[in-house]
This record gives C-alpha cells, sequence and structure tokens, in this order.
C-alpha cells in the first residue's frame, strides 16, 4: 500500500446519519479502505477539525434540499479560497442535481457524482477522484459542461431571479418592458440550455447561479438578488 495515500485523510460532511453510515461502509472495502474517513454532520464541526488535521479530501454529502445546496455551494466556495489545495467533490442527490452544480458552480471543484449511481460505480469514481491530484473541473466524472453555446444569456439569467423572486411571466415582462411571447421564449431556451422540463428545476438551477457573479441584462430596470 502506497504510504502516502495511506495517511490521506477525507472528510466527509453529511446531514443524513443514515447516509453518513452507508458512506463509512462503502470506504470500508477496497479500494477506498486506504484512506483515513473521518465523518462529519456539518460545515462547522469540520471546520474545527480543519485545524487539526490535514485533510486531503472533503466530500459533501447533498440530500437533495434546496437549503443545503446552498449551503454547501457557499461552503466549498469559501474553502477553495482558505485551502486551496484540498480536493472538493460533491455527491449529489441525483443526476439533475450533478448536472447543474457541474455547470454552474460558484467555485471550481475537483468531481460532482451522483448517489443515483449503483454502489460499485459510486466507489469506482471516487476511487478515481480521490487518486486525481492535479485536475481541477477537468474530470471524466464531473457532470460539467461549460460549453459557452450552452451559457445562459443575460436575459435568461434575469428572468431566473425574476423567478426566484415570485414573479409571474406577465409580471417579468412589464419589468424587461418585453412582451409575453418574448419572455416565455427566452425561458424556453433557458429551460432546453439546463436540460430542465419544469419550473421547479429552473428555481433549482437559480439557487447555484445566485451564487456567483454574472453580467448584469443591458436594461435598465434592476434585477432582484436571488434571495433576500
Amino acid at each position: 500500500m502506497d504510504k502516502n495515500i495511506s495517511g490521506r485523510h477525507i472528510a466527509v460532511i453529511d446531514q443524513c446519519i443514515l447516509s453518513a453510515v452507508g458512506l463509512g461502509h462503502l470506504f470500508a472495502a477496497d479500494p477506498l479502505g486506504q484512506y483515513q474517513l473521518h465523518l462529519f454532520n456539518d460545515f462547522d464541526t469540520f471546520e474545527t477539525a480543519l485545524s487539526n488535521i490535514p485533510f486531503f479530501s472533503v466530500i459533501y454529502s447533498l440530500s437533495d434540499g434546496r437549503e443545503e445546496r446552498r449551503n454547501c455551494l457557499v461552503y466549498l466556495r469559501e474553502l477553495a479560497l482558505t485551502h486551496a489545495r484540498i480536493q472538493r467533490i460533491i455527491l449529489a442527490a441525483n443526476e439533475n442535481e450533478a448536472r447543474l452544480i457541474g455547470q454552474f458552480s460558484p467555485s471550481r471543484l475537483h468531481g460532482v457524482i451522483s448517489k443515483s449511481v449503483s454502489l460499485p460505480e459510486l466507489r469506482q469514481q471516487l476511487a478515481l477522484l480521490l487518486g486525481e491530484t492535479t485536475r481541477v473541473n477537468d474530470s471524466t466524472f464531473n457532470h460539467c459542461n461549460r460549453s459557452q453555446s450552452r451559457m445562459l444569456s443575460p436575459t435568461e439569467r434575469a428572468i431566473l431571479r425574476y423567478m426566484s423572486s415570485g414573479l409571474s411571466i406577465p409580471e417579468i415582462a412589464a419589468r424587461l418592458d418585453r412582451n409575453i411571447k418574448t419572455i416565455r421564449a427566452h425561458k424556453y431556451n433557458a429551460m432546453v440550455k439546463l436540460g430542465v422540463s419544469s419550473d421547479v428545476g429552473l428555481l433549482d438551477a437559480a439557487d447555484i447561479l445566485g451564487h456567483f457573479p454574472s453580467r448584469e441584462p443591458l436594461f435598465t430596470a434592476p434585477v432582484p438578488p436571488l434571495f433576500s
């Protein structure tokens, strides 16, 4: 066994006790058994341990909650600024969440994996990511598609922000001084780019998009913050 690998400390942050226990069993077998696993139920307890343990990687496990997802993105962005050498991996609740986070995370990640995959595949993907020490946001298993042609336009971003504030399509059209048909067309384009099929999916994307700066749309009406 590689001594450098066996000495690597891995932090897993998971608010769900049963899920955390399951991840503990996952790391008990090879090829993940060579790492020293530490389980935390929130970011604060992880930060306390961070001052005493030289963590190699932190894995944040999500349960498809909007508030939890928002907090995760904020915490990992802060970690990227203060401890850039620590690997940052997110275990998303499903494929859709994994893809959205991979595409629009406000900070660079080493990997985003969906927990909906089979256990053998999850173990294999984690092993490959933990074995990678150089690339960021360039992993085979990072569900990230950063093609510029698929990025949202300023108007599409504005519509998502207004929708997250509870405005209807007619109200958004009035704010942006556009007709309703045009707003619906922009909304449809945003859904196609994000790969979602409902307003709920758009709001999930808005949660993620709200945590990093973007160009403001070219109109005079102010764009409201995503969260007041």
